[in-house]
């Protein structure tokens, strides 16, 4: 294949092929030949700075191979004039490092773990139970005091903040806390131990 040469300066002896016309090519004809040119270069040179970089040898490999993919697959985002040819090959050479770290440090999830397994459905007992409880936490709440009842609601209902709840009450944030704390002593005494 016949590729362009950037201009050499004076002094350098052998030209470099233009990687950015490369890229150009593998993007625009799916050119194989200016794709293992593109590998030819660049892989041995992101192998070895994978493993400069701490890399072992299967992982430096699998980089190249990763990358190279995403070269010929990515060709098309490849904009020379944000980057050079080398600068954008490497920048997917270290993310393509960095997704397989992840990778390889992620543990494969247990099937046999019970979070992922839901709950059995609760039987006739524990549904009247709930039931029951639901009934006197009510009946409890009830008999609050006014104040305390509407710092419950806010807090619990609502899922509002300490903070929100004194500014929305008009409250200094201790009297919030205060009123909260008395009202679950009565809800508690009111109850019984048994919740």
């Amino acid at each position: 294949m016949t590729v362009e040469r950037e201009a050499i300066p004076a002094g350098d002896a052998s030209p470099e092929p233009d990687y950015s016309l490369l890229i150009r090519h593998v993007a625009e004809r799916q050119d194989r030949e200016a794709f293992a040119d593109l590998f030819g270069h660049f892989g041995p040179r992101i192998k070895g700075f994978m493993m400069k970089s701490g890399a072992s040898d299967d992982l430096a490999e699998e980089v190249v191979q990763e990358t190279m993919v995403t070269l010929w697959t990515k060709a098309r985002l490849y904009d020379p004039s944000k980057a050079g040819a080398s600068t954008w090959i490497f920048t997917i050479a270290r993310n393509k490092r960095i997704d397989l770290i992840r990778r390889r440090q992620r543990p494969e999830p247990d099937p046999h773990d019970p979070m992922f397994h839901p709950d059995p459905p609760p039987d006739g007992e524990e549904s009247v139970t709930r039931l029951e409880d639901r009934e006197r936490v009510q009946s409890a709440m009830k008999e609050l005091p006014p104040e305390q009842h509407e710092v419950i609601r806010l807090s619990f209902f609502e899922g509002l903040p300490h903070s929100a709840i004194a500014e929305k009450l008009d409250l200094p944030l201790g009297t919030v806390k205060s009123r909260l704390r008395l009202a679950f002593r009565r809800v508690r005494t009111a109850v019984g131990d048994e919740m």
